[in-house]
């Protein structure tokens, strides 16, 4: 049992330890293995030669650690254009991460906290598109920027990324419960438009949902696979996810010819989760934090 203080009320409180259970704690611990063995099973394949990888267990290091040469073939093969790919995929990824929390938390606030006429039909749409998969979009997409000759080019990845009404959705109800209608006023008084109070009032108590927004159009466009495939043409367009499924490609129509390249394929594959962990754990703070907690005092 732990006591503490309401600062508001001034009163004291209990707080009861949280019960523990011995089956849900085996089968969390269970389902934490079994999503970090693929995990393990990858990073330790790639510390081996492609020698090593034929005739060693998957979970078992190879003869000799070869994971710094594996590094180097990765960025050497096929004339480097792994970096090529690479850096495209940073692009497709800032670019539209960037612009699609941008354009949702503007929308959301909009939703939530401003009134227009045809408010509750854009809602409607917004609820609907939700539950469409992205798949089924993407021929007519394709369809479209072909009517408008922006296949095979950078917008035909960029331009759908931008639209995400899931995020529209989180921040709506993140900005209607966390923005208080008193700060809002108080600002409109002082003489400030929609975009002032979003950008100096709002911005700061949304923060944390901003944050997972992005992180959600992130991981998203960083794994996008599918639209690039339908896009694209030109492989110095390509993202990492679809150069490494042509190198594959070329490992398996290798076969037993000599010239298979699954230690670096394996490796490469490494090389970009790297970010995602990076980028999850630099930004894990954020979404615990209670920005809007004390900002009206009652």
């Amino acid at each position: 049992m732990k006591n503490g203080y309401d600062n508001r009320s001034g009163r004291l409180y209990t707080i009861a330890n949280p019960k523990k259970s011995p089956a849900m704690t085996f089968f969390a611990g269970l389902y934490c293995l079994y999503s970090l063995l693929p995990y393990a099973w990858l990073f330790i394949n790639a510390t081996k030669t492609q020698r090593d990888f034929s005739s060693t267990f998957g979970l078992s290091f190879g003869r000799s650690f070869a994971l710094w040469d594996n590094i180097r073939k990765v960025f050497t093969y096929d004339n480097g254009i792994f970096i090529n790919w690479l850096l495209n995929t940073v692009f497709y990824t800032i670019v539209g991460a960037g612009v699609s929390t941008l354009l949702a938390a503007l929308a959301g606030y909009a939703l939530a906290k401003l009134k227009f006429t045809g408010k509750r039909l854009v809602l409607m749409i917004i609820l609907g598109s939700i539950s469409v998969p992205g798949l089924a979009l993407v021929i007519p997409q394709f369809l479209l920027f072909s009517k408008l000759g922006l296949t095979n080019t950078y917008w035909a990845v960029l331009i759908p990324s931008f639209v995400s009404p899931f995020g529209v959705y989180l921040m709506w109800i993140y900005s209607a419960q966390s923005v208080p209608d008193a700060l809002i006023d108080a600002a409109e008084i002082d003489g400030a438009g929609p975009f002032r109070c979003f950008f100096s009032v709002a911005a700061p108590l949304i923060s944390p949902c901003l944050v997972t927004v992005f992180l959600f159009s992130f991981v998203g466009i960083w794994n996008n696979f599918f639209l690039p495939q339908v896009m694209l043409k030109n492989s110095k367009l390509y993202p990492l996810t679809l150069g490494l499924y042509i190198w594959n490609k070329a490992n398996a129509q290798a076969g037993g010819s000599g010239q298979m390249i699954q230690n670096i394929v394996l490796t490469a594959s490494s090389l970009t989760i790297i970010p995602l962990i990076i980028a999850f754990l630099s930004l894990q703070k954020y979404w615990q934090s209670g920005l809007s907690m004390g900002s009206v005092k009652e």
